[in-house]
């Protein structure tokens, strides 16, 4: 018997990036331009380890109409017990790619997202004929290529907009974990609250 089908929400964006201090600002930079473009960010924060996790990220994966995939955390982390690449972010672009070629689903687009051009060539060269989003490593960069990544006709943002919203957001980010009782922003409380931050921030952008 076929798995029961899983509910694709139109709206959600699974984020597939890293989750740690070096990249703080570039994740809230993901997170508030989703929300200032109307979409509803999906991250595995609160998704626990083992075997039971890989089926939870390709469920997630599969509620999600869209998938970001950042492939720029791809030199070696020199962290014991040994030096060795991030290999969670291609993977999980693999299953994303998977699904969204799936005989009975195809209703699934991912992107790649990276730092520096042409490295996703030599990086990970199955994907040659697929054009990444080059953001730079800004705040700027990854919200001007969101904006290009999902480009609708009406309601359209600036990026100057966008970056409003940032900024009002950036300035709460102390209150946010405090609402949300945690001590960083990495864990799934916070994610909720910063993604209503962002809701709210993004709201008073639009009505100055």
């Amino acid at each position: 018997m076929p798995p029961p089908a899983v509910k694709t929400s139109p709206i959600a964006v699974f984020l597939n990036i890293p989750y740690d201090e070096r990249f703080r600002t570039l994740y809230l930079a993901y997170t508030v331009g989703l929300v200032h473009l109307g979409f509803e960010p999906h991250a595995t924060l609160s998704i626990p380890g083992g075997t039971r996790r890989l089926d939870k990220i390709f469920k997630e994966i599969q509620r999600c109409a869209f998938s970001i995939h950042d492939l720029s955390r791809v030199e070696l982390d020199r962290k014991p017990p040994c030096s060795t690449p991030r290999f969670n972010m291609p993977f999980e672009l693999g299953l994303a790619v998977a699904w969204s070629k799936a005989a009975s689903e195809r209703n699934h687009k991912w992107f790649v997202f990276e730092s520096k051009p042409f490295r996703v060539q030599k990086s990970l060269s199955d994907l040659n004929g697929t054009d990444p989003h080059i953001h730079d490593g800004t705040v700027a960069g990854i919200l001007r290529e969101l904006n290009n990544a999902f480009i609708r006709t009406r309601n359209r943002p600036t990026v100057p907009e966008m970056m409003q919203t940032y900024r009002l957001v950036s300035r709460r980010l102390a209150e946010i974990l405090k609402d949300a009782g945690s001590k960083s922003l990495f864990e799934a409380s916070a994610f909720q609250s910063l993604c209503y931050a962002a809701k709210l921030a993004s709201d008073a952008t639009r009505s100055l």
